[in-house]
């Protein structure tokens, strides 16, 4: 018998405003996004955020055995998380059934997600109303401690610290559980007990570390966001076994966001940084959580032979040295045979041998694991590298 697989898709990782900043390209600048996709065909889609125009462009509608139904669950009614909406081309389909899920706001009461639901698209907002929409939209109210069934899965919600209310949501499947607790803030004790029950035991736990500890400890305080160094601390409490760092500061550039990563994995084992494109499946045999980057984008690439040495740090925490051969590059990185198995978003130096006017010269370079495929020989891995500097 196969195991039961599940797959989470990162379609959107940043906070409160999207970013087109070629500084930030490698991690990606749209709003929080995420879908999950359950062992018995369940579509999960978490949050609303300009991640979900990007879904839907590649949208594949849940094969479930039955009509397609998508659940959609919304942590809370900011601008980030919500604005994805009316770009999403899956809910003008009529074909398509979506469930709504989020709390009821004590500033719009009764059926608040349909409220901000249709309001975002009324005048002078948007150039249609939400009458363009054609799938069927089915609305539940949620509060903190419900839980419901869909399928084989159960989702729990909890209260979360963040200014106007927010929700953090479990959904444990057949082939483990997923905790997606963006925008809270650590130093309420009882919201801080109800982060750790939706932490319990998970496999992935994707934290809200949009701010630095100075950050949080200081001009920050009371915006409703947390950082790295309390992921790790929650991760390790709660017992989880992968932490994904999650909705990244607009300002925070590809480098800041490498730096942030190397220091939570100096705290905690098993730490990702959400990357748009990422897919982590969860449930394979051996390696239950395993990441997945997406390939370079374009890049204009050309082969190549260059000798080549690199360093780095391996899956298993080790340093290691070898010599390779490069043989295929662009301007924004390469792709490298390696015997060693690198761990994914971690860094290489790159030192490659290039004929120069005085005879050959060595180019010393830093890159950025974005990829590891089979390698062209055996015992060997290909890796793909953006370079940073």
């Amino acid at each position: 018998m196969t195991e039961p697989i599940a797959k989470l898709s990162f379609w959107g990782v940043r906070g409160s405003t999207p970013t087109v900043d070629p500084a930030t390209w490698r991690y990606g600048g749209n709003t929080p996004c995420l879908e999950l996709i359950a062992p018995d065909g369940t579509q999960f889609i978490l949050d609303c955020g300009t991640g979900l125009r990007m879904l839907g462009s590649r949208w594949a509608a849940p094969n479930s055995g039955k009509a397609p139904e998508t659940h959609i669950l919304v942590t809370h009614y900011h601008w980030d998380h919500i604005q994805g909406i009316p770009f999403f081309s899956p809910l003008y389909a009529e074909n398509n059934e979506f469930h709504f899920y989020s709390f009821r706001s004590r500033f719009l009461g009764r059926d608040s997600l349909k409220q901000v639901f249709e309001t975002q698209m009324a005048l002078p907002y948007f150039p249609v109303n939400v009458s363009a929409m054609n799938a069927k939209r089915k609305f539940k109210e949620m509060d903190g401690g419900d839980s419901f069934k869909v399928g084989k899965n159960k989702v729990t919600a909890r209260w979360l610290n963040h200014p106007q209310g927010c929700l953090g949501f479990r959904i444990e499947t057949p082939a483990g559980t997923v905790t997606y607790a963006t925008d809270n803030e650590p130093g309420d004790a009882q919201l801080d007990e109800s982060l750790l029950e939706l932490a319990a035991g998970a496999d992935i736990l994707i934290n809200d570390a949009q701010f630095t500890p100075e950050q949080l400890a200081t001009k920050r305080k009371g915006w409703g966001h947390s950082s790295w160094l309390e992921g790790a601390k929650m991760a390790r409490q709660a017992g989880a076994k992968t932490l994904v760092l999650f909705h990244h500061d607009p300002d925070s550039t590809d480098r800041m966001v490498d730096s942030i990563l190397r220091q939570a994995r100096e705290e905690f084992a098993s730490v990702y940084a959400a990357s748009e494109g990422m897919v982590i499946t969860l449930g394979a045999p051996g390696d239950r959580v395993q990441a997945h980057l997406p390939g370079t984008r374009t890049a204009l690439r050309r082969e190549a032979q260059f000798h080549a040495k690199v360093c780095g740090v391996t899956e298993g925490g080790k340093d290691f040295e070898e010599e390779t051969i490069v043989r295929d590059i662009s301007l924004q990185g390469a792709l490298i045979s390696l015997k060693h198995l690198p761990r994914l978003q971690s860094e290489l130096q790159v030192i490659m041998e290039a004929p120069g006017p005085d005879g050959v010269q060595a180019m010393n370079l830093r890159g950025y694991v974005v990829r590891i495929d089979a390698g062209p020989e055996m015992g060997h891995v290909a890796v793909g590298v953006v370079f940073t500097d």
